[in-house]
């Protein structure tokens, strides 16, 4: 299973409106080592990186693309699923019973839900708001999506093991086809090694490690 090191940090006093200073990130390991096993084409650059300080696990998307195609037509499950969006999916083992997904897109806007095998997907349930803290930004490079989410919160779900979390994270991406439709490019940081895209099975999940 694939293994991202989680760097600890000191608790500091945000000086920003960001989720953390530069200075922060700056201590995370950089991972780019992403994939898209169902499609020749390639894609554009995206960095994560995640801290923890006992309290926060800390997460950044970093995007390098200035394509960016959201719905707009509502604000509806249907529309942020059908806009570009970074993903984080975390499961307590491979059984996925249950798993939970935090699907967000450029602007923040969020997917949240409680999720079992075969797709069954139960969107009343989200994450408790006051353990989850989202904000986003852009630039000539991109867009960038950064996250908090109390240790409180993954405790309370049984999602940390042996000082761990498995953990999916996915990128779709929205372009037009030769039709002039907006079709997605899926992306992984793990190859859940299927013929057709598929982020909801447990071969497309490694592991957070909180050092």
């Amino acid at each position: 299973m694939k293994e991202y090191k989680v760097i600890l940090i000191q608790k500091t006093q945000k000086k920003t409106n960001a989720i953390l200073d530069f200075s922060d990130w700056e201590k995370a390991n950089c991972l780019t080592d992403f994939c898209s096993p169902w499609k020749n084409e390639s894609f554009s650059k995206i960095e994560f990186r995640a801290l923890w300080d006992f309290e926060n696990l800390y997460f950044q998307f970093k995007v390098f693309d200035t394509e960016i195609y959201i719905d707009k037509k509502d604000e509806s499950i249907d529309s942020i699923g059908n806009s570009d969006r970074v993903e984080l999916f975390f499961r307590k083992d491979e059984n996925l019973s249950p798993y939970y997904c935090l699907e967000i897109d450029s602007e923040t806007r969020l997917m949240d839900f409680e999720a079992y095998p075969d797709w069954n997907f139960d969107f009343n349930w989200n994450w408790p708001k006051e353990h989850l803290e989202l904000t986003k930004s852009k630039n000539e490079e991109g867009f960038t999506v950064e996250g908090r989410i109390n240790i409180s919160s993954l405790k309370d779900l049984n999602l940390i093991q042996n000082n761990s979390i498995e953990t999916g994270i996915y990128r779709a991406k929205f372009s037009k086809n030769e039709k002039q439709a907006y079709e997605p490019t899926w992306i992984s940081w793990v190859n859940p090694n299927t013929e057709t895209p598929n982020f909801h099975i447990a071969s497309s999940f490694g592991k957070l490690v909180f050092l």
